[in-house]
């Protein structure tokens, strides 16, 4: 029998909070995607968790069952030359920040994913939260882990036509052996993030 599991419907009943949650950020290729959600106060859903537990099925039905039933959502990708320009976490923070801009109506308070975070148009630092695990905690984080994860996986199979020695459509741009060996024997793409430093990578001095 499996354990049911029980996540937070908000941080504070009675206010308009949205949840945000990024995928992506370990991948040397492709966009790191981030999302916003804000969600009824009674929504439930047996399937809900944080993404990464979840089955790409159970994933997939989630996401139909979400985007239509929240109240909001949006769903923002932050390119590989801008990850490069501005670091990772600053690319993660910034693909959230637009999402929310995005969402109408306004959210009065967000639940960031994670404990990094930083405030802008709107949002100081007491309009938001950061909660470590937070989309195994709260619901609207939880929701949108499952959009960005997703949206972000679709997007990867979609550019595997191009380039399908890279096996993006399976590994989805993750550093894995079949990916590393594709960047020895044919080089860097334009989905590729050139800051990201891999040691199997790196020119040996022997």
């Amino acid at each position: 029998m499996s354990k049911e599991i029980t996540l937070l419907p908000y941080f504070e009943e009675g206010r308009l909070e949205a949840g945000c949650d990024e995928a992506g950020r370990g991948p040397l290729a492709g966009p790191v995607y981030a999302a916003a959600v804000i969600l009824p106060p009674d929504f439930r859903h047996p399937l809900l968790n944080d993404s990464k537990q979840m089955t790409e099925k159970n994933r997939d039905i989630l996401r139909e069952v979400i985007e239509k039933e929240a109240v909001a959502w949006a769903v923002e990708a932050v390119s590989a030359e801008e990850i490069d320009r501005l670091n990772i976490l600053a690319a993660s923070i910034t693909g959230m920040q637009r999402a929310v801009l995005r969402l109408d109506p306004r959210p009065d308070f967000l639940l960031i994913d994670g404990n990094r975070f930083r405030p802008f148009e709107g949002y100081g630092f007491k309009s938001y939260r950061t909660v470590v695990h937070g989309d195994a905690t709260f619901s609207s984080i939880a929701a949108a882990s499952v959009l960005a994860k997703t949206h972000r996986d679709e997007f990867m199979r979609k550019i595997a036509a191009d380039y399908p020695e890279y096996g993006w459509d399976h590994n989805m741009g993750y550093p894995t052996p079949e990916h590393i060996a594709a960047i020895r024997a044919f080089g860097y793409t334009p989905w590729h993030r050139r800051s990201f430093v891999v040691k199997e990578l790196e020119p040996s001095l022997f």
